[in-house]
């Protein structure tokens, strides 16, 4: 009930900056402030500056990987006006942890088919193969802030990719 109510905190004052085109440093998790053991994901590559961003980080376990309630953290932040959005996700300590992302561009809550995604590693994905392995994506993270770069991919005909130019 605590994470859940910083996590709705956080999100609320990422919402407040975010709209006052403030953007902070990095949203989220205040554990990369603390320099905690977390990562800090950095997305990039959005195809429109509209909707929800979420981030997921799973576990050590790969059967656990994008398994419905199987997650260890999410947050989710409105999309940032501009630029690289950084999104701070606290972790309960060193070890292997795999991240996914999805840029809800309509806000719906929902998966649909003009939202966005990537995954740490970015991985290649396509329509026969939305979802990769967890030996693709999975990152080490030792004790402190591991960076974690993450290039958004949107369906494009019968493709998936980045958003060119």
């Amino acid at each position: 009930m605590v994470m859940k109510k910083v996590a709705i905190a956080f999100g609320l004052a990422a919402g407040i900056a975010l709209w006052s085109g403030a953007a902070p440093a990095a949203v989220g998790d205040a554990a990369c402030a603390r320099g905690d053991t977390a990562v800090l994901v950095r997305v990039d590559g959005f195809k429109a500056r509209q909707g929800m961003l979420r981030v997921q980080v799973y576990g050590s376990n790969p059967a656990d990987f994008l398994a419905k309630g199987k997650k260890l953290r999410r947050v989710d932040v409105p999309v940032a006006r501009t630029g690289r959005m950084e999104v701070c996700v606290g972790l309960p300590g060193p070890g292997n942890y795999a991240v996914a992302v999805r840029h809800d561009l309509d806000n719906n809550g929902k998966s649909g088919w003009n939202d966005g995604g990537g995954f740490s590693r970015n991985p290649r994905i396509s329509l026969v193969h939305l979802k990769p392995s967890y030996g693709d994506v999975v990152i080490q993270v030792g004790r402190g802030v591991k960076p974690v770069d993450v290039i958004l991919n949107y369906r494009r005909g019968f493709s998936i990719g980045p958003v060119e130019g």
